[in-house]
């Protein structure tokens, strides 16, 4: 019964992290991060499926061994995080806008303290430096 639940949430985790990467807005790497920790519960084979995914295996695999966020999904977040605070200017309440821009304002933050490519990421560990520097 519980890897049926495993399997039913990773399902459900991993078909947002799809519909994140074509809707602005939706954060898709948080997903694929979450579907691949249910499917290590739930299913082996699931879980060997996404690790070999053409699009996630190899984010998954670099944030796992490395902590690396590649550089270009961080440039494709700011844009998307910002297209969306213009998108909620002109058609939300300003409160929600404030806290729609400080809330992706953190995550920007956080998704930046990390190396973007295994290069830095060696780099940084070769000078004995943080790999998040918050850490």
């Amino acid at each position: 019964m519980k890897n049926i639940f495993w399997n039913f949430i990773g399902a459900i985790s991993l078909g947002l992290a799809y519909v994140g990467l074509v809707t602005p807005g939706i954060p898709w790497s948080i997903f694929v991060v979450f579907s691949a920790y249910c499917f290590a519960k739930g299913s082996p084979r699931m879980h060997a499926w996404i690790y070999n995914h053409k699009i996630f295996g190899p984010f998954l695999t670099n944030w796992v061994n490395k902590k690396v966020f590649p550089t270009k999904f961080k440039y494709f977040m700011l844009l998307t995080m910002a297209s969306t605070v213009v998108f909620l200017f002109f058609t939300a309440p300003i409160k929600a806008v404030y806290w729609s821009a400080g809330f992706m304002t953190l995550v920007a933050i956080w998704a930046w303290r990390f190396p973007g490519s295994v290069e830095e990421h060696d780099a940084r560990i070769a000078s004995n430096k943080k790999i998040g520097w918050l850490k």
